[in-house]
């Protein structure tokens, strides 16, 4: 079941690193709302982790702080348990020795 504090807590912290990279940048609220298409409530909004805020407006700040290629990594395809059993039975490669030994 999903945690509704968790949640709320994930997009507080989000909009609380939204508004610090836009201070970061010297934009004031309202030049930055312009830059990604909405307006100062909606963008306070966001900043204080509003769970009503579309999720293309994000994608639009992140495009506009420079950010957006880290979408990808946010439900990357990962190693099924399958792939990674198969890869534990797989015998382990021998490493070549540098030099051969003397007797």
């Amino acid at each position: 079941m999903v945690s509704v504090e968790h949640v709320r807590h994930a997009l507080a912290a989000l909009g609380a690193r939204l508004r610090a990279a836009r201070l970061g940048r010297n934009e004031p609220m309202a030049v930055f709302a312009e830059r990604i298409g909405v307006s100062v409530p909606t963008l306070r909004d966001m900043e204080r982790g509003s769970a009503t805020v579309q999720i293309g407006f994000w994608l639009n700040a992140l495009w506009a702080l420079d950010r957006i290629d880290e979408v990808s990594a946010l439900l990357a395809e990962r190693e099924s348990l399958i792939d990674r059993a198969k890869r534990a039975r797989s015998p382990a490669r021998r490493r070549a020795s540098r030099a051969p030994r003397r007797a």
